[in-house]
């Protein structure tokens, strides 16, 4: 395994992290969730990453009881606020109400005392952003959360919560959490740069675009049985890339990598990594083998006439303008 620091903070993050969205406390058993994080702590994933929406908080309860016996300070966990966990007004956004309470549950059902993370899942328009970050900092400070970071902020918005936080002499950001992979390189251009001047790592979701650069869906036919296609949750996230132009464009890359001698899940993954602003790539699983296959993404090199081909096969549909209407849904 390798291990990359979260920006330029301190702290030291696996390469590959371990997100359990859709599958635990969902589309798999517990045993079969257990069986998954052990695999991911067997290949040296030491980073592991929820919310307190993914399965209505039974993920994080799933989670907590995989690690249990784990040594704690072997680990960063980390876990998310923003989406509604309850049917009361104040059970959702980033009002010190609900970012603390939500921490509260949050802790008791990943059975820690800390989380080594804690993220704004989405920006909150509704909510003073002073309010927000002046909740982080008290957390940080009470110990119970080491590091904040936000999940798909613009730029605008990260650099506005910087300037607050330097103001205020708040905790900083030290991470985003986007979307980022061969098909959607939206990050590219603003937060990265910005990122990068302000020292804040990327901690990317869907690096496999929800399992399409696995090559496994093809245009024409069906989603393979018991795919994420298939799922009753997962399916909405995945459907606007089943398009047979897409599926397409995806089959050309596919070859490529086969006759370059790799797998196209791989090569997506090792691409995502080649980018220095990236701290961590998460990938889930409902098999223990997979993330064994994963891992090997991680001895891989990308030579210029491969990436070259690679990014001729994709072209067509690579989507860098967050103004597109063909953008796919981000995660709950």
């Amino acid at each position: 395994m390798e291990y990359r620091h979260l920006g330029k903070s301190g702290l030291v993050v696996s390469a590959l992290a371990y997100g359990n969205w859709i599958t635990h406390g969902d589309q798999v058993e517990e045993d079969a969730a257990v069986a998954c994080v052990r695999a991911a702590l067997d290949e040296g994933i030491t980073t592991f990453d929820t919310a307190d929406v993914y399965a209505g908080g039974r993920a994080e309860e799933v989670l907590g009881r995989a690690l249990e016996g784990v040594r704690r300070e072997s680990l960063q966990i980390a876990t998310k606020v923003y989406w509604p966990t309850g049917p009361g007004p104040n059970d959702r956004g980033l009002s010190r109400k609900h970012i603390v309470e939500s921490l509260h549950n949050s802790l008791r059902r990943l059975r820690t005392d800390y989380v080594d993370l804690y993220q704004a899942h989405r920006y909150d328009f509704e909510t003073p952003l002073e309010e927000t970050l002046r909740a982080f900092d008290d957390l940080v400070r009470q110990g119970k959360v080491h590091y904040v970071g936000v999940s798909e902020w613009t730029a605008d918005q990260i650099k506005a919560a910087l300037e607050i936080a330097g103001e205020m002499g708040f905790d900083r950001i030290v991470s985003n959490q986007p979307q980022y992979s061969l098909l959607w390189r939206v990050i590219e251009g603003e937060v990265v740069p910005l990122s990068e001047r302000e020292g804040i790592g990327q901690i990317v979701f869907s690096p496999l675009a929800q399992g399409i650069l696995t090559g496994k869906y093809r245009p024409g036919e069906p989603p393979p049985a018991a795919s994420r296609a298939t799922s009753q949750n997962g399916g909405g996230f995945i459907s606007r890339w089943l398009r047979d132009d897409v599926l397409g464009a995806v089959a050309s890359y596919a070859s490529v990598c086969r006759e370059a001698g790799a797998t196209p899940a791989a090569v997506a993954l090792a691409w995502v990594l080649t980018n220095t602003n990236v701290s961590a790539a998460i990938v889930g699983a409902t098999r223990p083998e997979q993330l064994v296959e994963n891992v090997k993404a991680l001895d891989l090199e990308l030579d210029g006439e491969l990436l070259q081909k690679v990014d001729e096969a994709l072209a067509p549909v690579v989507q860098r303008d967050p103004s597109l209407t063909q953008s796919p849904p981000s995660r709950p």
